[in-house]
């Protein structure tokens, strides 16, 4: 890695001395890590509306995609199985080019107001089954795909992080006319002829 910052650490060598450094997890945080869906994460799960989607194409680029529908929009199949819809988007098909390439996919639910989070990590594969589509319909839309994700890895990540940020604080958010303009970032952006700010608005919220 060629850069001017200093301290890099980019070796095996250097990196297993860091880690004497930074220390050992607690015997709790190394154990808690689980093959299979169980009927805690079951229950947290269906109370979750809200989950980051991270995969990576064959390369090794990354990739983390948001998805949200009202709570129970995920369905567990079995101890090792879940179903997320596709519900829809801007069609760049992201996570789906990725998964052809890489199947590894590593998911973060979120439950509002609450301060841990739940990690899946497996594999994922693009899935038309008929049956899952079918019961996974929202506003009369049937999916036209979902994710099939089989989980290897299951735990429960501390609260630490989302209290440190203040993300369920309301107190603590910035005023609504100081938050970033997404029509202005998507009109820099894409610097497409003739498309001004107020226009991507408008076309935003006639999609939403």
């Amino acid at each position: 890695m060629n850069t001017k910052y200093k301290n890099i650490i980019t070796t095996k060598e250097e990196f297993a001395s860091f880690r004497e450094e930074i220390g050992q997890p607690s015997a709790r945080a190394a154990g808690k890590v689980i093959s299979f869906i169980d009927e805690h994460c079951i229950d947290f799960i269906s109370k979750s509306p809200f989950l980051t989607m991270s995969t990576s194409d064959g390369a090794g680029k990354c990739d983390v995609s948001p998805r949200g529908d009202s709570p129970g929009f995920v369905t567990v199949l079995d101890r090792k199985h879940l179903f997320i819809p596709e519900r829809p988007g801007n069609r760049r098909m992201d996570t789906a080019h990725n998964l052809i390439e890489n199947p590894n996919i590593g998911l973060l639910f979120l439950i509002p107001g609450l301060g841990e989070t739940l990690r899946i990590n497996g594999k994922a594969y693009i899935c038309r089954d008929p049956e899952l589509l079918e019961k996974s319909i929202a506003n009369g839309r049937t999916p036209l795909f979902g994710i099939l994700a089989e989980a290897e890895e299951c735990f429960i990540h501390c609260a630490k992080a989302l209290i440190r940020s203040g993300l369920w604080n309301g107190e603590s958010w910035p005023a609504k006319e100081a938050l970033p303009s997404a029509p202005a970032m998507l009109a820099a952006h894409t610097n497409l002829p003739n498309e001004t700010a107020e226009q991507v608005a408008k076309d935003l919220q006639e999609s939403y």
